[in-house]
């Protein structure tokens, strides 16, 4: 199942000038004990990075002291959006 995720993630964000760098996931089971994606995907589980620029848009930002992280959680947003 993960690697089916990292499939469609990475081309959906690929259209979208970002790179999947990694992720971690986390599952569960519904009630029908099926398994299910039973985490967020977002800049705090996931590496972004500009596939152009390759600019950190990420967490990493914090972590590594770079500075203006709302900024690049909007960038992410704003592409996502379409806008």
């Amino acid at each position: 199942m993960a690697f089916k995720i990292n499939t469609i993630l990475a081309a959906y964000l690929a259209d979208l000038n970002i790179e999947l760098i990694d992720f971690k996931l986390e599952f569960g089971r519904d009630k029908d004990g099926k398994i299910i994606l039973a985490d967020e995907i977002s800049p705090d589980t996931c590496r972004f990075w500009d596939s152009v620029t390759q600019e950190k848009l990420d967490k990493d930002r914090f972590r590594r002291d770079l500075g203006n992280v709302e900024g690049a959680y909007k960038e992410i947003l704003k592409r996502l959006l379409g806008e």
